[in-house]
């Protein structure tokens, strides 16, 4: 898994020069503004929100005694609350709306990686937007369903530093698996999907660290997360199908 991780992180180092060469940005204009506004819209939400929060868990605090620190710590845990949610909605919100653009461009690099006459499924606009819905509402829930005991976790100290690498990686296979699905979706069906990148999640964690790393960088970060990610895991989700005999099939066998 090691091994797969490190490839997805490097396949990062040639996206410019691939994207640059196949002329694809004009394809990211719709899924950035996308990007932007949900970013805003979601950090809004959070500044205003992570103070009611706080305020919600300090009531847990019944003693008068370390009430004021208590009410400090239900702060930070608030917004981190806020802030890990947050990001999960962000990315599948951005993932699920850009499927249909996203697409083409995945479609153009495998064209470029091993030629056009291989079988794909038939796909439209719209139940390329349907998949990239369902997969990532899918996700969104099981994520969710992982996130909420980490963290609970991170409430008890020292364990919380392993809390939140567990979290990180959580979340970066979640966004590496949404990155695969728009080459996968041409493919495989919904659950054929699925059972791939649970075989090859060493390339959805390695490809989701770095696009969760690039939303630590104002701005600039939010632009090219998904024109980077989605290049990046186009060129090893093909070089897997074709390392396993499947850009020809529609089914793994």
């Amino acid at each position: 898994m090691l091994k797969n991780i490190l490839s997805a992180i490097q396949a990062y180092f040639k996206t410019f020069q691939l994207i640059s060469k196949l002329k694809l940005w004009k394809y990211f204009g719709v899924p950035i503004l996308i990007s932007l506004l949900t970013a805003t819209v979601i950090g809004f939400l959070a500044w205003g929100l992570s103070d009611n929060i706080g305020a919600f868990i300090s009531k847990i605090w019944f003693w008068e005694w370390g009430a004021e620190t208590f009410r400090t710590i239900s702060d930070v845990l608030g917004a981190l609350i806020i802030i890990a949610i947050g990001l999960i909605l962000y990315k599948h919100i951005i993932m699920a709306l850009s499927a249909p653009f996203m697409s083409p461009v995945s479609e153009k690099i495998e064209h470029h990686l091993i030629g056009e006459s291989h079988t794909h499924r038939n796909t439209s606009n719209t139940a390329q937007l349907w998949r990239g819905i369902r997969i990532n509402v899918r996700n969104l829930l099981l994520e969710l369903l992982f996130t909420i005991p980490i963290l609970l976790l991170s409430l008890i100290p020292i364990v919380n530093i392993f809390t939140s690498v567990l979290l990180f990686l959580v979340q970066s296979y979640y966004a590496g698996f949404g990155n695969m699905d728009y080459t996968l979706e041409r493919h495989f069906s919904y659950r054929e999907s699925i059972s791939f990148v649970k075989k090859n999640r060493g390339i959805a964690i390695g490809n989701g660290i770095v696009f969760m790393a690039m939303l630590l960088i104002p701005v600039i970060g939010i632009i090219l997360v998904l024109p980077l990610s989605v290049t990046a895991a186009s060129t090893e989700t093909v070089r897997l199908l074709k390392e396993n005999n499947l850009t020809e099939k529609t089914k793994i066998t």
